[in-house]
């Protein structure tokens, strides 16, 4: 069974009486366990299905099966539960609480969702060790490097044991080294943990780490 399936997924925006097409017909499938990579120039519609895809945004047309729903039929209030609960997400601006600690920043999704103190300290303890970040748990974000951010964005997209996370141009403002720095820890999670990645990038050499590759060119999917 597919985590989730993108069918003739269409997307438009209005510009005044002009519509400008997004994506003109996007579909595929993702399997759990897959690391995916959405490639593409700028303005090819990488961060608009990735938007689709986190229940973030809606599509004009086409149809969003995720973990058996069709997003369709779900209210805001049940798209924002997925959100929450199924689905993690890592920027590449990292978007990190600047007065709370790495432990306070991964930990907040879980007061989000009401999950037990003691449960909460268990749930960080584990990702700070795994994203090997122990020796920084009371440091906040300005006191950390590009690359040492990006890892607390990422188990904070994990605290949750979300089906999928998502990472739009995750290494995009981090120097090369340190961008496969933070690919190879995403795919350790995903070799080691069987955590879903889709990601979106424009670096041949992340590229160069996926199994699967879904390349964008003017809203569409080309072959490769």
């Amino acid at each position: 069974m597919s985590l989730l399936e993108i069918r003739d997924v269409k997307k438009n925006y209005h510009l005044g009486k002009t519509i400008i097409p997004a994506l003109r017909g996007i579909s595929f499938k993702v399997s759990p366990g897959d690391f995916i990579s959405i490639v593409g120039p700028s303005g090819c519609g990488k961060t608009t299905l990735l938007n689709i895809i986190g229940c973030i945004d809606n599509p004009t047309e086409g149809t969003v099966i995720f973990d058996g729903t069709d997003v369709a039929t779900l209210n805001d209030n049940e798209k924002a539960e997925k959100r929450i609960h199924k689905i993690g997400f890592i920027f590449q601006s990292f978007n990190l609480i600047p007065v709370l600690n790495i432990a306070e920043n991964i930990e907040f999704p879980l007061i989000l969702s009401k999950v037990p103190k003691y449960e909460r300290k268990l749930r960080v303890e584990k990702l700070i060790e795994i994203v090997d970040l122990g020796d920084f748990t009371n440091h906040k974000p300005d006191e950390l490097s590009g690359g040492q951010r990006q890892r607390v964005a990422i188990a904070r997209a994990l605290i949750n044991n979300p089906s999928l996370v998502i990472a739009d141009e995750p290494t995009a403002n981090l120097d090369s080294e340190t961008g496969d720095m933070i690919i190879k820890v995403m795919k350790d999670l995903n070799q080691k943990h069987h955590v879903t990645f889709i990601f979106s990038t424009h670096n041949p050499e992340v590229v160069r780490h996926a199994k699967k590759i879904i390349k964008l060119r003017d809203g569409r999917i080309e072959e490769l």
